[in-house]
């Protein structure tokens, strides 16, 4: 069967379902949500173990952290909260909001997320009402078809129709590029050839930017505190999240104490020219990251570079002096190293990592270590990025969390900065059209000339 007569199949038992699921109550809506979420929360174990065992990257431990703390906390996000029919009244201004289901929505998963990107993703499609069809990355289609599976199977417990959800078990870029032509709309998250790809199928597509979080730590703050944050972010998956911190710009008079507290946390520092270049050189080939290094140990990259990295190591920590397109190094590493630089004055270390956001990962996010609320302000002006987050772990916390405001997430939009459609977090409700039913106005006065345009 060719590639578009059986992804042209999918969609069409996909409508089937949907039919029927747009005609549930909330309630019944929001069950068939609950289901699929707490079932990869229940098997978030042999998941994680199979999406390592299977893609050759991240960390076993975190991603059953990431496959618990992204369901917990989305369907946390997503109970009680009103997405079919009439959402919401707005009497002072006459509008009624009506919410109605997109359709069939298409997920292109990427290898780093083989579970927790199709889940949120199904989680809130099945919100709004809609369909969803899975087309997993080839490196890790095992894990993302006992993913569905197992989410197919709660729609089944609750009566819900399985066709809902629906995967494609061998997939090739052909099979992405019809679900993401023949989908109502499509959610690519992945890397910038994918995307790329999604927003010219022709259907309206979410995508992501590249993510090259830069990390400001003010004089103010509590370096040791800091630097555990920081390591905790780096370390997380073995950097394989877009959300990991990547370069850390600290204030002169505090580098040293930073950095001898950060190699407490695991780091081992380079600093070296020789050892410096060797794995720029080996690290970034022909100025693109090694794709033998994602999601590795740190004792492997060192290896790369002919560099004898201790097993106790949990990340690799590089001085640079250079920043943007003059240094390699400054670029998104979606493994455990990280860079670290200083600054005289707050706003050298602002500057210079808007000099690396402009080079790769404007639009996506940086986190401000600081209790100065001015220098918070400044940097949220400065900075070309769609979150900062403040005092916070880059890695768990900028997707979501209960200790922020910003929406569970498996895909952060990065605005026009990054190609993308979205300059925040994706969340159900980009998964419905708004129907607006709007009144007249009775009590509505007309402004005269001289009260518009007056000055």
């Amino acid at each position: 069967m060719e590639a578009k007569e059986y992804v042209q199949d999918l969609i069409d038992r996909a409508r089937k379902a949907q039919a029927e699921f747009e005609q549930y109550s909330q309630e019944d809506v929001d069950k068939a949500v609950r289901a699929i979420g707490k079932a990869v929360f229940d098997n978030a174990d042999p998941l994680a173990k199979m999406a390592v065992e299977e893609s050759r990257m991240g960390k076993y431990e975190d991603k059953i952290m990431k496959n618990k703390g992204k369901t917990k906390i989305t369907w946390a996000r997503l109970k009680g909260v009103k997405s079919r029919g009439i959402i919401a009244r707005h009497p002072e201004i006459g509008i009624i909001e009506v919410a109605k289901p997109i359709g069939v929505i298409g997920c292109i998963a990427p290898t780093t997320n083989p579970t927790m990107t199709p889940v949120h993703n199904a989680m809130c499609a099945l919100k709004g009402g809609n369909a969803i069809i899975v087309a997993p990355h080839p490196r890790a289609k095992a894990t993302g078809v006992e993913t569905v599976r197992l989410m197919r199977e709660a729609l089944e417990q609750v009566g819900a129709p399985v066709d809902l959800i629906q995967v494609i078990p061998e997939p090739t870029m052909e099979t992405s590029s019809c679900v993401m032509s023949m989908c109502d709309t499509t959610v690519a998250t992945g890397g910038p050839g994918m995307v790329k790809a999604a927003y010219s199928s022709g259907k309206p597509s979410y995508g992501v930017g590249a993510g090259n979080v830069q990390t400001i730590v003010d004089t103010d703050v509590d370096l040791e505190a800091a630097a555990q944050m920081i390591a905790r972010s780096r370390i997380y998956d073995n950097g394989v999240l877009c959300t990991c911190e990547q370069c850390v710009h600290v204030q002169e008079d505090s580098y040293d104490e930073l950095v001898e507290l950060l190699e407490a946390q695991g780091a081992f520092y380079i600093h070296e020219k020789a050892d410096v270049d060797a794995l720029r050189a080996n690290l970034f080939p022909e100025g693109m990251i090694n794709k033998d290094a994602v999601g590795a140990t740190p004792q492997f990259i060192g290896s790369l570079a002919g560099l004898t990295v201790p097993e106790d190591a949990k990340f690799l920590m590089v001085k640079v002096d250079a920043y943007g397109a003059d240094e390699f190094l400054c670029k998104e590493k979606l493994c455990p190293v990280m860079c670290i630089t200083s600054y005289k004055e707050w706003e050298e270390g602002v500057a210079n990592a808007k000099t690396n956001l402009l080079n790769e990962g404007a639009g996506h996010s940086a986190i401000v270590r600081s209790h100065n609320q001015e220098h918070i302000d400044y940097a949220g002006e400065q900075l070309p990025v769609s979150r900062i987050g403040v005092n916070m772990i880059g890695s768990s916390g900028l997707g979501g969390g209960f200790d922020n405001g910003l929406n569970p997430t498996a895909t952060l939009g990065c605005g026009t900065w990054g190609n993308n459609s979205i300059s925040e977090n994706l969340w159900w409700y980009h998964m419905v059209n708004i129907a607006r039913i709007a009144m007249t106005l009775p009590d509505a006065k007309v402004p005269t000339d001289e009260e518009v345009w007056g000055e």
